[in-house]
């Protein structure tokens, strides 16, 4: 099978992000197949505050990402964000697979335990994830949202500083463990950014309850779409959800952004 190509989308340029940037790209480098190629890829301005109008701004560019990824030859399109923010659009414009970290992670926690709980780096996005979760049709399955209080621009702190790093940590652990007590048996990072500052905590666990990094699992979801739309040509509905409109509405959307 010829080599598999992912356009990775980052909401933090390398700009504000270098750090972090570099580790996600060995992060992804040491876990894809061989013939596999992940190109991060960013936004400027990048999604420094927790918000859903920021979430908003970035998932318009995402969307127009995903048609010149595909435009570019990918063969696949992955939103590295867990907010999932313009996931539905980008699939409905585009034949590749579009994957995104947020789904992708609550879907293979369903697999580990009969209830997950998220903990965000910030209380603002504790409404978004309940839309995404009443969306993904999961609101028995992801019984539990909690919150840390940073923003995105200092949670990226942590990457250059081994102090900070273990704070988060602790953090993290506080507000899991109420979860867990409650009856939750997998937690979530509800970031990429604590995600993979987790990822070298192999095994990690509290009370029990595994901590997932959804990087490798939404990258390898990606990798298996590819492999299946070649096999079987198998890819997303076009009945309902994500039916896909005329090439001139796609054309209309990249070109014409209403500026205020």
């Amino acid at each position: 099978m010829k080599p598999i190509r992912i356009w990775y989308q980052s909401y933090v340029d390398y700009e504000n992000g270098k750090t972090y940037w570099d580790r996600l790209r060995k992060h992804l480098d040491d876990i894809v197949e061989p013939g596999t190629t992940v190109d991060i890829k960013g936004i400027t301005p990048h999604d420094s505050y927790a918000h859903a109008i920021v979430e908003f701004r970035c998932a318009r560019e995402v969307i127009c990402n995903a048609v010149r990824a595909e435009r570019e030859g990918y063969d696949a399109f992955v939103i590295g964000h867990f907010q999932d923010a313009g996931l539905y659009e980008a699939r409905s414009v585009v034949d590749i697979p579009v994957l995104a970290l947020g789904e992708s992670s609550m879907l293979y926690g369903c697999q580990l335990g009969q209830r997950s709980g998220i903990i965000t780096i910030n209380p603002r996005y504790i409404p978004w994830f309940h839309h995404q979760i009443t969306k993904y049709g999961l609101e028995r399955r992801v019984a539990g949202t909690h919150a840390m209080t940073f923003e995105p621009g200092q949670i990226l702190k942590a990457y250059e500083s081994e102090t900070l790093a273990r704070e988060v940590e602790e953090l993290f652990a506080e507000q899991a463990r109420p979860l867990v007590a409650k009856g939750v048996e997998v937690l979530i990072p509800g970031g990429g950014i604590p995600m993979l500052l987790f990822a070298a905590l192999r095994n990690h666990a509290i009370d029990g309850a595994p901590v997932i990094n959804g990087i490798p699992i939404v990258v390898k979801m990606a990798e298996m779409a590819v492999k299946l739309r070649r096999l079987t040509g198998l890819g997303v509905s076009r009945a309902g959800e994500f039916v896909k409109p005329p090439a001139e509405i796609i054309g209309e959307f990249m070109t014409h952004p209403k500026l205020g």
